[in-house]
């Protein structure tokens, strides 16, 4: 993994929702993008400094139907407008991510129309196309149930070409890095076969993949990926919350370990793809708690755009579903409402201490108290230690962890801190 990864938090952006852009295609140039350059100071006055953007190519609606890879997305802004973007990026220090849709293209992506000519069409090998007589068209592989998103065939040379040149074009152009979606519905053969040539002429590219559910550590071998995303902490971390149960937390935090051991997992409390992690949540109160786990777990964080600000937004099965949690943001931030505020400094507050404490990266974690309602923990690396408690209850309760309060309330006592109801420590 490259060594700059080791010190970054990435703020991910849902470019198309943020930036207020129509829900489909338009031809005409909008030059959109560029506003997200009033955001770039905002982004270090949290603590991050890595922009993780969501699709910016050219699609059909939400991003995710690409149909051209070298062009950015006309409702956001063209070339020029993206190079601009990152160079204020890097100005400042901020390394920037791209999200690489190569599970599934658009229909309306120019090979697959070339497919539909006939079945003896060369371009028919960029898919799996299933051809039947008098139709008018094939069927065809599709992702996830939805026919507008058209599954690439990965073990054609055609397409591990194409994605190794798509690659390599935006990191030259200057993105340090990848997240390549719908991973887990991909043959981890096949970034084996494309990530030896991006890795060839950009050594220094982080490249993540998405990883809802299968065998993380075997993935990342297999695949040569430098991680993948920890979608199970997530779910661990507000279902024990909400259950004000920290045995399933404490069982993941075993796995947690383990693939520490392996890899550097992506950590996160939300993104654009689930319901905001304040809408997640039944007592608000714990929102803190969440934060101090992201904060203090190893990994490496990502924050979505609006969790600072205790955004709600929930994510419904259905067209449209997604919008609730990726909206419109006003054109700097000096434009957001002071609701958000408290959430702000918290989140300000916790990652400069992750940031002070850089070896919480692959810092592993011993549980040294474990109860429904309270938990104690150890997060220790090469560099030093961190003791963590958790109290969700609704009373106060002494807790044995001892030391220097760095975040949160406490009181010192006989044999521990007192932890107030719902309250949190995190000590050294």
């Amino acid at each position: 993994m490259p060594d700059w990864v080791h010190h970054v938090v990435w703020w991910q952006v849902y470019p198309l929702g943020f930036l207020d852009a129509p829900t489909t295609a338009e031809p005409q140039v909008a030059h959109r993008l560029p506003r997200l350059t009033n955001w770039l100071d905002y982004l270090i006055e949290l603590g991050a400094s890595g922009l993780a953007l969501g699709p910016v190519f050219a699609s059909t609606s939400h991003g995710y139907d690409t149909f051209d890879y070298f062009r950015i997305d006309p409702r956001l802004g063209d070339d020029a407008d993206f190079d601009a973007l990152v160079a204020a990026a890097h100005d400042r220090g901020i390394k920037v991510m791209l999200d690489g849709v190569f599970n599934h293209v658009g229909r309306a992506f120019p090979q697959f129309q070339q497919a539909l000519t006939g079945p003896d069409d060369p371009a028919g090998r960029w898919f799996r196309l299933f051809w039947r007589e008098g139709g008018d068209e094939p069927d065809y592989e599709h992702f996830e149930g939805h026919r507008d998103l058209v599954t690439l065939n990965h073990d054609a040379p055609e397409v591990v070409d194409f994605v190794v040149e798509v690659m390599c074009h935006w990191l030259q152009r200057g993105a340090d890095g990848w997240r390549l979606d719908a991973a887990y519905a991909i043959p981890a053969q096949f970034w084996a076969r494309v990530l030896p040539g991006v890795r060839e002429r950009f050594p220094d590219a982080y490249i993540v993949g998405e990883m809802i559910h299968g065998d993380y550590p075997e993935y990342v071998e297999q695949s040569g990926l430098d991680s993948v995303t920890e979608y199970e902490l997530w779910k661990a971390i507000w279902s024990s919350l909400n259950d004000r149960n920290f045995y399933e937390l404490d069982w993941t935090l075993g796995r947690h370990n383990e693939f520490l051991e392996r890899f550097v997992p992506l950590t996160f409390l939300g993104n654009h793809d689930v319901t905001r992690i304040a809408s997640k949540l039944h007592e608000a109160e714990h929102y803190a708690h969440a934060l101090v786990l992201l904060l203090t777990l190893g990994g490496t964080p990502s924050v979505y755009a609006g969790d600072e600000q205790g955004f709600h937004g929930v994510k419904e099965d259905r067209p449209g579903g997604d919008d609730e949690g990726r909206p419109a943001f006003p054109s700097g931030p000096g434009d957001l409402a002071t609701l958000g505020r408290e959430w702000f400094r918290l989140h300000q507050e916790l990652i400069g201490l992750r940031r002070r404490h850089s070896w919480l990266e692959r810092a592993r974690t011993q549980v040294e108290y474990l109860s429904n309602e309270q938990l104690v923990y150890r997060s220790a690396g090469e560099g030093g230690a961190l003791q963590v408690a958790l109290n969700l209850g609704d009373d106060a309760v002494v807790l044995p962890v001892q030391g220097t309060v760095l975040a949160g309330e406490a009181e010192s006592v006989d044999g521990g801190m007192s932890v107030r109801a719902h309250g949190w420590v995190v000590c050294e």
